[in-house]
């Protein structure tokens, strides 16, 4: 069995199986680099920070005509 296949298409599989792994890769080694947080720490942060308000308000509005 023969497979022909143009060399652009080659090309574009191979540039888009590359970025995957690098996708991947990259990835993994960020959350191989993120520090474990214990619970105390995490009762810390959650009692310093709370939990975002809920209401969000407007920074910039526009109404445009179509």
């Amino acid at each position: 069995m023969e497979i022909i296949i143009d060399k652009n298409e080659l090309y574009s599989l191979v540039k888009e199986a590359v970025r995957e792994v690098l996708h991947e890769e990259r990835f993994e080694f960020l959350l191989k680099n993120v520090p474990f947080v214990s619970e105390e720490e995490m009762e810390d942060i959650k009692n310093l920070y709370d939990k975002p308000s809920a209401k969000k308000e407007v920074a910039y509005s526009e109404t445009i005509e179509i």
